[in-house]
C-alpha cells in the first residue's frame, strides 16, 4: 500500500501559497480568504490549522479549521472546512486519516468538540461524527447537515 505524507501547514509553511491555491481550485472561496486564515495559523493568531495529505510534490487532500463554515449557526464553532480529496485518489483512506489527525490535534490543544457540514450520509459516521442538526448555508437555498465531534 502506497505511503502518503500528513503534515499540517506549520509543520511546512512553504506549502502555503500551493495549498491556498489548490483549495481556492476545489472550492471557489477566494484564495485571499484561504490566505489570511492560513496566515493566521503561522502567526499563532489561532490553533485553528491546516492539514494537508501529499503524494511526493503534490497535494492530494487536505482540510483546514475555521470559526464557521459559512452557515447560520454561529454558536457551533470551529468547523472543518473544505475536506477534498483528489478523484483518483479516493477510497484509500486519506480523508479519514486527515480526519483524525485534526480531531486529535485539536483535542491536544484543548479544543473540542468540532463541527462540520457536508451533503454527505455516512461517510463521516465511520470516523467517529454524528449528525447534530440541519443549517442553513449562506445563500444556499437547501438545509446543509451538520456533523459533530466529541
Amino acid at each position: 500500500m502506497k505511503e502518503y505524507t500528513y503534515i499540517t501547514l506549520r509543520q511546512a509553511p512553504e506549502w502555503k501559497e500551493a495549498a491556498a491555491a489548490w483549495f481556492h481550485d476545489k472550492w471557489q472561496v477566494p484564495q485571499e480568504a484561504y490566505l489570511a486564515c492560513m496566515d493566521a495559523y503561522l502567526r499563532k493568531e489561532t490553533e485553528y490549522g491546516w492539514y494537508l495529505c501529499l503524494d511526493g510534490g503534490r497535494i492530494v487532500g487536505g482540510l483546514g479549521v475555521i470559526d464557521n463554515d459559512f452557515h447560520n449557526r454561529k454558536d457551533l464553532a470551529p468547523n472543518v472546512c473544505a475536506v477534498y480529496t483528489e478523484e483518483e485518489y479516493r477510497c484509500r483512506g486519506i480523508a479519514g486519516r486527515l480526519l483524525d489527525i485534526v480531531v486529535k490535534d485539536m483535542k491536544s490543544k484543548g479544543i473540542s468538540p468540532l463541527y462540520l457540514i457536508t451533503d454527505h450520509t455516512g461517510f463521516y459516521e465511520r470516523y467517529g461524527w454524528e449528525f447534530l442538526c440541519m443549517v442553513q448555508g449562506d445563500g444556499e437555498p437547501a438545509m446543509a447537515r451538520m456533523y459533530l465531534h466529541k
